[in-house]
């Protein structure tokens, strides 16, 4: 028997050095609102889901992969690739690829501010 979810993926967390600058990048790229959450235990920023109930992840203080060597989380952008794209540039992340078309959509490799690997998705 095989383990087959309907989700592979139940959460991410990626680490950033700023979590202010980090929440004003992820806003700006994804035009979306994450707002910094005070845990008992450790401060964080989530990304939204409608009425909390979807699949998602947060941002948090820590320390990232070295540049483009950790995981690679791909997000979902609001709009074409190619907008988001430029928002990542002005954000000051780097595009590292070329819109890569997938059956699923199209996304590229970027890089935010503390190196991490994110690929920008769109359908």
């Amino acid at each position: 028997m095989s383990f087959t979810p309907d989700n592979f993926t139940v959460w991410t967390e990626i680490p950033v050095t700023d979590l202010d600058r980090a929440i004003a990048f992820y806003n700006k790229v994804f035009e979306t609102e994450l707002k910094k959450a005070d845990h008992e235990e450790n401060e964080f920023a989530m990304f939204p889901t409608p009425n909390d109930t979807g699949i998602a992840g947060h941002l948090y203080p820590g320390k990232p992969a070295l540049e483009g060597t950790g995981p690679t989380v791909h997000l979902t952008c609001p709009d074409k690739l190619e907008d988001a794209l430029a928002r990542v540039k002005e954000a000051g992340g780097k595009v590292v690829s070329d819109p890569v078309t997938i059956p699923a959509g199209r996304f590229a490799y970027c890089l935010d501010l503390d190196g991490n690997s994110i690929g920008v998705f769109s359908r």
